[in-house]
């Protein structure tokens, strides 16, 4: 019986500190305002990019680990082929055909920044035609590479930590006073 007492004491104390634990907690609060836009904006942000090769930031920056974005490529014949050590790419096709290659191993990797590398092309990996309403997860460290024409997209990319406020500009010299 002294040991069902002890168990019984135990168990308890555990659920006290639990109680009181999340009585100090909250939710939090978002950290930025929410964002809701109508097929009409994007209608309309994608019709301004498709004059030439795009890309327009909806959400991202500073503090962030989301980017939104719409992409346009008027025309992308070649494209180097990327990886990315630290983030996850999702494309949601909003118009047009283009040529995604996932996978494989890239050709002379080259790191452009930290964590993100470039190639000019893949070995080994699986092509796919992807049109109007395909959506694509690239994860983190899967190459891939996209070519196409008249080609617009959602692009959601998901940081693995926040990204880091701008460098600060250099300080520009003043200019030299005439006499």
């Amino acid at each position: 019986m002294p040991a069902m007492a002890c168990l019984t004491f135990l168990l308890a104390t555990s659920s006290f500190g639990q109680a009181e634990t999340a009585a100090q907690r909250a939710p939090s609060n978002p950290t930025r305002p929410f964002v809701v836009m109508p097929a009409q904006s994007l209608s309309d942000l994608e019709r301004k990019l498709q004059p030439e090769n795009k890309a327009e930031d909806l959400i991202g920056g500073e503090g962030m680990q989301t980017r939104v974005a719409i992409q346009h490529d008027k025309s992308r014949p070649t494209a180097a082929a990327e990886l990315h050590d630290a983030s996850d790419d999702v494309y949601y096709v909003l118009e047009g055909t283009a040529t995604l290659t996932l996978g494989g191993r890239l050709d002379a990797p080259n790191e452009i920044e930290p964590g993100e590398w470039r190639s000019p092309r893949i070995n080994g990996g699986q092509t796919f035609q992807i049109t109007k309403g395909d959506l694509i997860v690239v994860p983190r460290g899967t190459p891939h590479q996209r070519t196409g024409k008249d080609f617009s997209m959602i692009l959601i990319k998901i940081y693995a930590v926040p990204l880091p406020a701008p460098k600060p500009a250099a300080p520009k010299e003043p200019a030299p006073v005439k006499p």
